[in-house]
């Protein structure tokens, strides 16, 4: 059985149309997120506009190093999602479950540094309530809860994406999963769509108040 024959599912005749109604499904659902992650931007832009002076003051709180690093963590993620899609279409199994490998490692490096920077964001006082560290400043608990809803939102897809990256890795490596299969440039296109909101969501988050 050729590769593309045992890649193909049914009640696919083809992996042609396979891959496609692959691309449209995870189009389809990478809109439906946008559209979460749109309406809070846009409530975050209302609220900015509101008290301009008090979100830059709380966006100084934030850690920009950390935040900084992410980002290139998260841009090298993507890279190497990429090249492990490609390598997966032209049939490269050695170069796939090196990128894939890679990929979910820089995911779970992100994770972590995103769990130091909570860690030093309770010890500063930087959740919204009692004790909160601009307590003079009652906007700034606005800012910080959009900070603790969209980033929390934004590790729990990237969660999700490390998972289907490892268990495709598994499954390519154990030869369950073809690498002719439209699985890995669906997950190339969730992965990037994650990517794409922290590339939103820094600047908002860490630039502010330091431009």
């Amino acid at each position: 059985m050729s590769g593309a024959a045992a890649a193909r599912h049914k009640p696919w005749r083809s992996l042609r149309r396979e891959r496609e109604a692959a691309s449209f499904g995870t189009w389809i659902f990478i809109g439906s997120e946008a559209m979460f992650f749109a309406g809070a931007l846009l409530g975050y832009a209302v609220y900015r506009t509101l008290w301009p002076e008090a979100f830059a003051e709380a966006g100084r709180e934030t850690n920009l190093v950390y935040g900084t690093v992410n980002t290139a963590l998260l841009l090298t993620s993507s890279l190497t999602m990429a090249v492990a899609a490609e390598g997966a279409r032209a049939r490269l199994r050695r170069l796939t479950l090196i990128c894939l490998a890679a990929t979910a490692v820089l995911g779970l490096a992100f994770l972590v540094v995103k769990g130091l920077e909570y860690r030093e964001d309770i010890h500063k006082h930087l959740v919204p309530g009692p004790g909160f560290k601009l307590a003079g400043t009652p906007a700034a608990q606005i800012f910080f809860a959009f900070y603790w809803l969209a980033t929390g939102v934004h590790a729990l897809h990237l969660s999700i994406g490390i998972v289907i990256v490892g268990t495709l890795l598994v499954q390519a490596w154990r030869g369950a999963s073809p690498l002719a299969s439209p699985a890995f440039e669906s997950a190339g296109l969730y992965w990037h769509f994650v990517d794409l909101v922290w590339i939103f969501l820094y600047p908002l988050l860490y630039l502010v108040g330091r431009s």
